[in-house]
């Protein structure tokens, strides 16, 4: 099982890996982020779009923070404007840190019941196994980004955890 110094250093580690790639994304024109590069969602924005829409979808089940009202299929085009994106994830960054400084062991030990629109059923799981995940998903779809902004000319900068600034 994960502890509270994991889901802190997780949450730390999202933010850090945020500021790398949209500070590489913020240097392409609206035209390189928005070009369709073959992706499972396709172009930079979109993917972006849909890690902070699966980040707000679990933190929801996780917390009081609200439900996005779209699904996968729209998480994409929830934030059309880049500068609406960047905003917003910054901002949701610092709401999964306050959360995760603050979560307790008792809490990550219980299960959770969720409604999976994807599946289309009822799961049952160890919130421990769904945290781990919320952040699996980031780094899964993060380092499609990474690849899509290479292939723009950008250059991201590490991502390895062991050499995050303290």
């Amino acid at each position: 099982m994960i502890d509270r110094a994991y889901v802190a250093r997780m949450a730390r580690y999202n933010r850090w890996q945020n500021e790398n790639l949209y500070g590489v994304a913020d240097r392409l024109s609206d035209a390189e982020r928005r070009h369709e590069r073959g992706a499972f969602f396709g172009s930079i924005h979109k993917t972006l779009s849909h890690i902070l829409w699966g980040d707000q979808i679990w933190m929801s089940r996780f917390s009081d923070v609200p439900k996005p009202q779209a699904g996968i299929p729209e998480s994409v085009t929830l934030y059309p404007d880049w500068a609406g994106l960047k905003t917003e994830r910054t901002r949701f960054d610092q709401t999964m840190i306050d959360w995760a400084d603050a979560v307790e062991a008792s809490w990550l030990a219980a299960e959770q019941t969720y409604y999976s629109a994807a599946t289309k059923r009822e799961w049952t799981r160890p919130r421990w196994l769904l945290v781990t995940h919320m952040f699996n998903h980031q780094t899964h779809h993060r380092g499609q980004v990474h690849c899509m902004l290479t292939q723009a000319g950008g250059k991201p900068s590490d991502t390895d955890l062991p050499v995050m600034p303290d």
